[in-house]
């Protein structure tokens, strides 16, 4: 995604398992690459690692709508 990728949307690069495409490759950006995996960011599964990025998410969000609901993310109260 040249121009970033909008909160809430997922990454065109993410496959039908939510798998980066892109993982360990020199074109993965380097904001991903940022991302380093610990316990405080992930949990103990996939669902709370994958509400703790809808959560970054919705902390950048530059709209004052929030962000659709993705896979693993709880519903806004």
């Amino acid at each position: 995604m040249p121009d970033g990728k909008p909160a809430g949307v997922p990454c065109v690069q993410l496959d039908e398992e939510l798998r980066c495409r892109l993982f360990g490759r020199p074109e993965r950006p380097a904001v991903c690459g940022g991302l380093q995996p610990d316990e405080d960011m992930c949990g103990s599964s996939r669902e709370q690692a994958l509400r703790w990025l809808g959560h970054l998410e919705d902390q950048t969000c530059p709209q004052s709508d929030p962000p659709p609901d993705l896979p693993g993310r709880r519903a806004a109260d």
